[in-house]
């Protein structure tokens, strides 16, 4: 009792330092960032209809066609390349990422909502120093890919409808290409570790790409929409949409976005996976990443799950975050080990 108490005070005072630059933005349904036809007189019915395209083909929309080698450009430091997916801002069209190289093992790292250039290096050498390489990767509308005028990765996630899903798309086909990247400088294994927004795409990514054979997501959740709407993080958002939308509907028009709508393409998985939460999350609530969590049991799937005594903000900071480093960097140390002893029997 004491420290949920303390851990929800303190979440709440980390979530009120950067309160000032939460823009109160306006609703916008952004159906132009769909498709080359948008609609403006039933927006919401034109939302709905292109979720129910995704949903019945979510792998050509989430899986992009491969890069050429000559796309790709490294200075032995930094990675970019052209996104498969266009938007009208041209910073945000270009994919950057930190190459961190040590073994024929690598994880992609996608940090959370908002994370800076620096966010999640530290995890980045955590995996270094345990013989595993990581790619951390720049999502859609943030630090490099900002544009200009735009103080935050408000773009990513707002209240402007369409371009979220685009850009949760965009971020999704990115990792892919990232990967074609890796396996061509001779990784042989690719994981994924997700934080937060992270983790949501890296689901995606991990439920349409069968290249990656394992896979951490760090605060894991349901519903985007349920995660928008009822998390402090998000606050500020739904203030816009609360005036236009209801729960349900958010819910709707986000569903191409939730992991939980995807659960059942892994039901015969047999890839290692990890999945955190948070105890005392008042981002991601603790309830929402229960029903996912029940509906992998539903669905028998094999997965390591654990709760941590910590909040949304809390993990990423002392002492939280060394806890919660070592189940991640544990999780792709052990599952490292397993697959060399894996490749040591196949090759004798």
């Amino acid at each position: 009792m004491l420290l949920r108490h303390f851990i929800y005070r303190r979440e709440k005072k980390l979530y009120k330092r950067d309160i000032q630059r939460r823009l109160v933005r306006p609703f916008e349904w952004g159906t132009e960032f769909l498709d080359n036809y948008h609609n403006t007189r039933e927006p919401f019915e034109f939302i709905k209809r292109h979720n129910q395209r995704v949903l019945a083909d979510s792998k050509s929309y989430f899986v992009p066609p491969p890069c050429q080698n000559s796309d790709f450009q490294f200075d032995g430091f930094w990675l970019k390349f052209p996104s498969a997916v266009q938007t009208p801002y041209p910073e945000n069209n270009i994919v950057h990422a930190r190459y961190f190289p040590k073994s024929e093992t690598a994880v992609i790292v996608l940090p959370q909502w908002n994370g800076d250039e620096q966010a999640h290096i530290g995890l980045c050498k955590g995996l270094q120093r345990f013989g595993i390489g990581a790619l951390r990767l720049s999502l859609p509308y943030h630090d490099r890919r900002r544009p200009n005028g735009i103080e935050r990765a408000d773009y990513m996630v707002s209240s402007n409808i369409g371009r979220t899903i685009q850009a949760v798309q965009q971020a999704v086909q990115d990792v892919s290409r990232s990967a074609d990247w890796l396996f061509s400088q001779g990784i042989r294994q690719i994981g994924l570790l997700g934080s937060s927004i992270g983790s949501c795409v890296g689901w995606l990514v991990f439920a349409h790409d069968q290249r990656f054979r394992l896979a951490a997501f760090n605060h894991v959740s349901s519903y985007f929409g349920d995660v928008v709407w009822r998390g402090i993080t998000t606050s500020h958002i739904r203030k816009t949409l609360e005036k236009n939308m209801t729960q349900e509907d958010v819910r709707e028009a986000w569903l191409t976005l939730s992991p939980s709508a995807y659960v059942s393409k892994l039901r015969n998985n047999r890839r290692p996976m990890l999945m955190l939460s948070a105890l005392y999350d008042l981002s991601f609530p603790p309830d929402l990443s229960r029903q996912i969590f029940d509906q992998v049991d539903r669905e028998k799937i094999k997965v390591q799950k654990a709760f941590l005594p910590c909040g949304h903000y809390t993990g990423g900071r002392p002492p939280f975050s060394y806890l919660t480093g070592y189940h991640l960097i544990n999780f792709f140390r052990k599952e490292r080990k397993a697959f060399l002893r894996k490749q040591l029997v196949e090759n004798q």
